[in-house]
């Protein structure tokens, strides 16, 4: 049964891919899932909230050179995981496996649901292990 306490975060600067992301952790029975739609937005939710993110989702477009999104989320003590997509367009190298357990790569323009659902097996304590291999389709 999943944890509908984990806090998750989903930051894209189309209003569209996060809505669509959020659908898929809802049929999962995740609803305490929060969208933003700039990297300012993120900063500020994960530099100055009084609780951790279990999970940030990023567009790797977001940082547009500005920020190392996966030495960020590695140093960052508000954010639990990370899963960083469309890091091709970011010229970031897939790491499907975690970097220290906490930060995946894909190459995936969109996370679909069979990604989710591996994403969330590491993330979620509750649910039965199935792997920690994140798709990079």
């Amino acid at each position: 049964m999943p944890n509908h306490a984990l806090r998750i975060l989903i930051a894209d600067v189309q209003h569209f891919n996060c809505m669509r992301i959020e659908r898929l952790f809802n049929q999962l029975g995740y609803f305490a899932v929060a969208p933003v739609q700039s990297l300012e937005e993120l900063l500020r939710l994960t530099e100055y909230g009084s609780q951790p993110f279990d999970l940030v989702l990023i567009n790797s477009s977001m940082a547009d050179g500005s920020l190392n999104l996966p030495d960020f989320f590695i140093d960052n003590h508000q954010v639990r995981h990370a899963f960083i997509f469309d890091g091709r367009q970011a010229q970031l190298a897939a790491v499907p496996d975690c970097i220290g357990q906490t930060v995946w790569i894909s190459h995936a323009e969109l996370p679909d649901l069979s990604c989710v659902q591996k994403l969330m097996a590491a993330v979620d304590p509750r649910l039965p292990f199935v792997g920690t291999v994140i798709s990079d389709r």
